[in-house]
């Protein structure tokens, strides 16, 4: 299944064309508060995004480093909740249609919700995709399938350690692209070796046609571009949450995300000669 969503689609295909990798941001909804977060998230396409992961903020983000963990923390703090978070989609999408935006979290604010509920109000909102961390394909029927059935695509995290036994099973009823997570640890903590990330990605395209997108640990324009000529996507969050978490003002959370966002662009943008 390649994509049952046309703005992911369309956006890989586009990519393809002009020859280069996507730039893949991650920021945590309603951090450092709302009105802040929804200027950067409407910043980012401008300052070089070509997808967007809006994280859900949970108080146990099990596959967070530090950064993330804090940024959930100062999100849930400012009052963040799911339905706040569909509300942000909806924000943006006034202003922009064609930025593909999928939502990354954990499945139990999902499940208090309410399945169809929250997929009924994610599709409303605009949004075209889902990383949920913490479902693996042995549950496909909780939300992979219902999420896929209405045009949304489920997007799977491979990891260093996912072996070829796995990955069928891991790929199965995957789509939009693949999130490969370069390091086995949290988000932000090290980063892997090219080598590594090559024969990474030659082995995923083994099992899959899926766009291939590489993150945990991108925090330079260089490190971006080397792993922008190996993979369809590169994915930076960590790097970016920092930006806010440092920031003494809301001018200079916008300013430090949307102007570190331009620097990796424009060093993706380069890559590939």
């Amino acid at each position: 299944m390649s994509s049952v969503n046309s703005r992911l689609h369309t956006r890989f295909e586009q990519l393809k064309q002009e020859n280069r990798a996507a730039l893949v941001t991650f920021i945590t909804a309603g951090d450092p508060d709302y009105a802040t977060s929804l200027e950067i998230l409407k910043g980012l396409p401008a300052a070089g995004a070509d997808v967007i992961e809006l994280g859900m903020p949970f108080t146990d983000p099990m596959a967070d480093g530090p950064a993330i963990q804090l940024a959930n923390i100062r999100a849930l703090a400012a009052k963040q909740d799911l339905a706040k978070t569909l509300q942000m989609v909806r924000d943006f999408r006034q202003d922009n249609q064609t930025t593909p935006l999928v939502l990354m979290g954990y499945f139990n604010p999902i499940h208090k919700m309410g399945v169809e509920r929250f997929l009924a109000e994610a599709l409303e909102a605009g949004v075209d995709g889902l990383i949920v961390v913490d479902l693996p394909p042995e549950h496909n029927e909780d939300l992979c399938d219902p999420a896929q059935a209405v045009g949304i695509d489920f997007i799977r995290l491979t990891t260093p350690t996912t072996d070829d036994q796995r990955l069928p099973t891991v790929l199965n009823g995957s789509s939009g692209f693949v999130y490969y997570v370069s390091v086995a640890g949290v988000t932000g903590a090290g980063s892997a070796t090219l080598e590594h990330v090559e024969e990474a990605v030659a082995r995923l395209k083994r099992h899959t046609d899926l766009p291939v997108c590489v993150g945990f640990g991108i925090r330079t324009p260089d490190q971006a571009a080397a792993i922008a000529r190996l993979s369809e996507g590169v994915v930076v969050g960590s790097a970016l949450i920092d930006k806010i978490a440092s920031a003494e003002t809301s001018e200079q959370a916008v300013e430090g995300v949307l102007g570190l966002c331009r620097e990796i662009s424009a060093g993706i943008r380069g890559a590939r000669g």
